[in-house]
């Protein structure tokens, strides 16, 4: 389906607010902001949190599919992304527990990185060595420990990415970020499959598990510029937080205080505001699950889903994204919200009118570049209208909170998203899936004309 160098705040800061006086930059000036070092060091990052999730969802999903498990299957396993889901149960653990060495050496955002690229190796490599048509139960333990992995990579990352800007930049920030995510799931779509195609031996039309093996194994070795990367930059100047004299005062201040904080900024307005967390990205993701079953089942080669839905169509996504931030800051989050979630909806219906075309590359094309160019905005803009909810204080565990709500509901239905299309076919799914994000235009509407926290 996520920061430049500030020092401690004051107390009660938040990157919530922003001036309503404040001066809109020129559009050369808001373009420049892409050229800093915190967003280059982003772009490199998000790369390294971008490479993951498609191998442990979408491309999986391909995967699976060639391999012969059922549409029904392959929708329960999309289950693996609910560790996106549940992040927030450890991410007081990432905001303030150290690790032995490691923080010393790194700092507290830069080890925890570390680490979980680590783990996103092991699951990876894992599941280069495991064959779904002979054993499926190997496969879904290493993607997990993958998932695992990668959701920690997150928390960290989203915290380190907070604590790194002033408000005025988050939104360009998360553009940058989103490139490097984009360009790694260019990287782990249509790189994996490319790979795959290059190193069958067998006829292509028949399921190679080697080749399989060697895109994984080149996949797990990519997350070396997630290495490099923690290595060569600096820790953000983070708020020291005072040690707990017992377990009891650290569950308060590392777990409880985060949540508190957020509902005595937003009162009965939090609710609003989780509602439109939890449902904003329902249509992509749900939608998602399905997609590469649904271009393996109408005759696209893996070439074919390379070019256009893992390459062309990310690259839509980057402009998207770019486009979006851009939005964002002349024009504020929130407008852009509304036309992000829009464009989502709408481009659904696009697959639905592509489930009856038939082996079409050209149609393709066009509803991919439709899909992708909404889904980058409204990614711009939602990463930064998450970044505006955190204080910094509580960053990581706040900030993971939010990112979790996003994905908990719709990764929990899009396991049913294979039941569905067997019982309904893909068009009716796909139009279903557009039907879901009409509730998300009034939630939208309704935070617009919220009061800013206090």
């Amino acid at each position: 389906m996520t920061s430049s160098d500030p020092t401690a705040p004051p107390p009660v800061a938040s990157t919530t607010t922003v001036s309503a006086t404040a001066a809109k930059p020129g559009w050369i000036a808001a373009f420049n902001v892409y050229l800093e070092p915190p967003s280059l060091r982003m772009l490199a990052l998000g790369f390294s949190a971008g490479l993951p999730l498609l191998l442990v969802l979408g491309t999986l999903s391909f995967w699976l599919r060639e391999a012969g498990v059922n549409r029904s299957t392959i929708g329960y396993l999309s289950w693996v992304g609910l560790a996106y889901g549940f992040k927030w149960c450890w991410a007081p653990l990432v905001d303030r527990l150290p690790i032995p060495l490691l923080t010393r050496l790194l700092g507290r955002r830069r080890s925890w990185l570390l680490l979980s690229q680590l783990m996103v190796v092991c699951g990876l490599v894992g599941m280069a060595f495991s064959d779904p048509k002979i054993a499926l139960m190997p496969i879904v333990w290493f993607a997990l420990l993958a998932a695992f992995g990668s959701a920690t990579q997150d928390i960290a990352l989203d915290a380190f990415r907070i604590e790194s800007a002033d408000v005025d930049r988050q939104a360009a920030l998360a553009a940058a970020y989103q490139t490097g995510y984009r360009l790694a799931m260019i990287w782990a779509g249509a790189g994996v499959l490319w790979i795959a195609a290059r190193a069958e031996v067998a006829n292509p039309a028949n399921y190679d598990p080697n080749s399989w093996r060697v895109a994984y194994l080149v996949m797990a070795g990519s997350m070396i510029v997630g290495f490099v990367t923690v290595m060569f930059t600096n820790e953000p100047a983070a708020r020291p937080y005072a040690p707990s004299r017992n377990m009891g005062e650290w569950l308060q201040t590392a777990l409880i205080d985060p949540f508190a904080d957020f509902f005595k900024r937003y009162g009965w307005n939090a609710l609003l505001v989780l509602a439109l967390i939890a449902t904003y990205r329902v249509s992509d993701i749900v939608m998602g699950i399905m997609a590469n079953p649904f271009y393996v089942d109408m005759g696209y080669t893996k070439d074919e889903v390379a070019a256009v839905t893992k390459i062309y169509g990310v690259i839509m996504t980057l402009v998207g994204a770019f486009v979006g931030g851009v939005l964002a800051m002349r024009f504020g989050v929130m407008r852009v919200l509304m036309l992000g979630a829009v464009l989502s909806a709408a481009s659904n219906l696009l697959f639905a009118w592509l489930g009856t075309r038939g082996h079409d590359v050209w149609a393709l094309t066009f509803v991919i570049s439709a899909d992708n160019l909404s889904s980058g905005i409204a990614s711009a803009a939602f990463i930064a209208y998450l970044s505006s909810l955190t204080n910094v204080n509580y960053s990581a565990t706040q900030y993971a909170l939010f990112s979790s709500m996003m994905l908990l509901l719709p990764k929990f239905l899009a396991g049913y998203s294979g039941k569905y299309v067997d019982a309904f076919g893909y068009s009716n799914f796909f139009t279903a899936t557009a039907l879901l994000g009409l509730p998300v235009l009034v939630l939208v509407w309704l935070a617009s004309r919220m009061q800013p926290a206090k």
